[in-house]
């Protein structure tokens, strides 16, 4: 069966994985860049987006695995956008402009589904009002084989956590404190049990820790 995989969730030194007060400007909140600085700079991200250059070192080594052998991603309604309650802005069509990075479909998990949005470059984004088993099951469905990344934000992974669902972790420890946002280690005591754990540090001052089932 194919693995379900999370993959460069930042998080500060006291466990937010978002900011407070997220916009359309301030997708982080009051984070701003701050969780996601070391990653801006890798190769990885810049070939995301058709550009050229980056560093090329433990950093874009992890970067990188976000994307091979993927088929669909799972997120939540805040990745997608900072609507809350019903959509009010139906022409919203998420952060990353007309050619998504993600190239497969995307359910997000929402209580207030809509319909469809076909991008460019292969993604398209279903909407839809799920359990994480369930969602789960379309997702790997629609992914005909390959694997299925949980894309976050925190919320959404911690929903996966606790229903045992994960297979691959990539948490990012980054030395910053937010004091308010959105915490990633709620309700996950003994976490550590259920999976083989390695951590290393890179020369950016983060440190990378796998969770391995």
């Amino acid at each position: 069966m194919s693995r379900v995989r999370v993959h460069n969730l930042a998080v500060s030194l006291d466990g937010y994985a978002a900011g407070a007060g997220q916009s359309k400007e301030s997708p982080f909140g009051h984070a701003g860049t701050r969780l996601m600085e070391w990653f801006f700079g890798t190769h990885a991200w810049r070939s995301m987006h058709g550009a050229e250059g980056g560093s090329t070192g433990a950093d874009d080594a992890m970067a990188s695995q976000w994307g091979p052998g993927i088929g669909a991603e799972i997120m939540g309604r805040n990745k997608f956008g900072p609507q809350r309650g019903k959509w009010e802005d139906h022409e919203w069509q998420g952060w990353w402009g007309e050619d998504p990075p993600f190239h497969t479909p995307v359910f997000v998990l929402t209580h207030h589904t809509r319909p469809s949005i076909q991008m460019a470059g292969g993604t398209t984004f279903h909407f839809i009002d799920a359990t994480p088993q369930e969602a789960l099951r379309q997702a790997r469905e629609a992914a005909e084989g390959q694997d299925v990344r949980i894309g976050g934000g925190p919320n959404v992974v911690r929903q996966f956590l606790s229903a045992d669902l994960i297979d691959h972790l990539h948490v990012v420890i980054v030395p910053i404190l937010l004091g308010r946002g959105e915490r990633l280690w709620v309700d996950q005591e003994a976490l550590e049990q259920r999976f083989e754990v390695e951590s290393f540090s890179s020369p950016s001052g983060v440190t990378h820790m796998v969770f391995s089932r």
